[in-house]
């Protein structure tokens, strides 16, 4: 067995519920840094936009991603 290593991190979330996430979820490896993030939070999804902003962490320049609305898994 071989090791692979993870993609490495690079957006950071921002906003709405990120505050309320550790570090380690907040920052986090988006395959397609151009298009919008859905994670599902218990019984709802939280929504995340790209932006042109980056910051630096780590020694890795992120692209911050912005909180933009939270919708509900339908029963």
């Amino acid at each position: 067995m071989t090791a692979v290593q993870s993609p490495r991190a690079n957006v950071l979330l921002r906003g709405g519920p990120a505050s309320q996430m550790s570090e380690a979820e907040r920052v986090r490896y988006v395959a397609d840094p151009a298009l919008s993030l859905k994670i599902q939070r218990g019984n709802r999804y939280e929504h995340f936009e790209p932006t042109p902003e980056t910051v630096s962490h780590d020694g890795s320049d992120l692209q911050v991603f912005a909180w933009s609305r939270v919708t509900y898994v339908a029963e």
